[in-house]
């Protein structure tokens, strides 16, 4: 195991208090500090703490792939971390967004390197799909909510000229696709009336959290019609271990709170409103998937004592919660492939068994030394680690693989 340096996006939407507490730093930080990126994605990869200098992860896991990701990975995902780990923290609301499947990303980044120059809505050829696990209360716009209860919000407004979407809602799911089409296509010249006729309206007192909402985001992003498709979508308040699991084309924004993301290695975001960035409407009703999303919420499953996991149908990434207190002050974990240990609490020491890396990267015989992981900072092992045995008292979250 090897300890990591890893970068924080300054996105506007970042707390200045979150990442910030969680390392030990002065609180407020100096600017707004929206994401800390554990992984060796290329856009902000970890640096790798060695006995001859910070390498990027990417260069070190380039230089030995068999050895830091196994030849499972490598078989399946290539010479690459096929996950990315993160700590989200966000003070304001971020976009609505969904990310592509794998085929839709593959093919629609090679479209792009055929079309040449413009707008490019695919960063690689990655599917993303992503699990947030809370580590404050946590409030998301999650998937689309039943069709008849949006278009009994959108009714309550009382706005004639949201009629017609009105009507597609009526039709069920088979009118979602033309509701969202029609809003995210608003005339733009009518996008600030329209914006500000529902921030203003009073709806009925069944509907005072979504008139609340609404009234939120407009402030955020007046004349964004994003407001409105915001209001198709499941409203989701998590406490402090629950979780939210994105497959491929589910619509979402995360809008307040901390949590541990983790995702397939990729930056593939198709946006769709509550946002001053590019907005591809035609990419993204080809990517979305019109469904309504029952299940938003997954609580923890208990693998073993200090141990819990959620689980989910992909094979690039699987994460763990390991809690260390005065029932479980030892833990021992398997896992499969490349792990990251993020401490989020307290202080925790782990090591991993026969195979692990000396100073320079190399492999070494015997057991590893034990790393101590302090709170906001995370280790990388290799492959050949074997099981991960944690000591201490706190709490860490370990992101590996689902393949075998």
């Amino acid at each position: 195991m090897r300890l990591l340096r890893s970068p924080i996006r300054d996105y506007a939407w970042g707390s200045r208090s979150v990442i910030a507490e969680l390392q030990g730093r002065p609180v407020p930080s100096d600017g707004p500090e929206a994401e800390l990126w554990l992984g060796a994605h290329p856009g902000a990869p970890s640096l790798v703490e060695l006995a001859d200098g910070t390498p990027s992860l990417v260069d070190v896991i380039a230089a030995a792939p068999g050895h830091w990701l196994g030849s499972a990975v490598v078989s399946r995902f290539g010479p690459q971390l096929p996950y990315l780990m993160k700590v989200l923290a966000a003070d304001a609301p971020l976009s609505l967004q969904a990310h592509p499947d794998l085929d839709q990303a593959r093919a629609g980044y090679a479209a792009q390197a055929v079309a040449g120059a413009g707008h490019r809505n695919y960063a690689d050829g990655n599917h993303k799909p992503e699990l947030l696990v809370a580590l404050t209360p946590f409030e998301a716009l999650c998937g689309f909510q039943r069709p008849d209860l949006s278009a009994d919000v959108l009714a309550g407004f009382g706005i004639a000229a949201l009629d017609p979407v009105i009507a597609s809602l009526r039709a069920g799911v088979d009118g979602l696709r033309e509701a969202v089409r029609l809003l995210l296509c608003w005339p733009p010249a009518e996008r600030s009336g329209l914006v500000a006729a529902v921030a203003a309206a009073e709806l009925p007192e069944r509907f005072a959290a979504e008139q609340a909402l609404a009234r939120r985001l407009a402030g955020h992003y007046p004349g964004d019609p994003g407001v409105l498709v915001a209001l198709l979508l499941n409203h989701v308040w998590l406490e402090p271990g629950e979780a939210v699991w994105m497959p491929a084309g589910n619509l979402h924004a995360y809008l307040r709170g901390a949590g541990v993301e983790i995702m397939a290695a990729s930056d593939n975001v198709l946006r769709g409103g509550l946002t001053p960035k590019h907005v591809d409407v035609a990419e993204l009703l080809r990517v979305l998937r019109f469904e309504v999303l029952d299940e938003v919420a997954l609580p923890p499953v208990p693998v073993s004592p200090g141990v819990v996991t959620w689980p989910v149908p992909v094979p690039d990434f699987v994460i763990h919660r390991v809690t260390l207190d005065g029932e479980s002050p030892r833990v021992t974990l398997p896992v499969d492939g490349p792990r990251v240990v993020l401490c989020t609490a307290g202080q925790v020491a782990v090591t991993d068994g026969p195979g692990a890396v000396d100073p320079d990267g190399r492999a070494a015989p015997g057991p590893a030394e034990v790393v101590t992981v302090p709170p906001g900072r995370a280790a990388i092992g290799a492959a050949a680690g074997g099981a991960l045995t944690f000591t201490g008292a706190g709490t860490a979250y370990v992101a590996s693989v689902g393949v075998r």
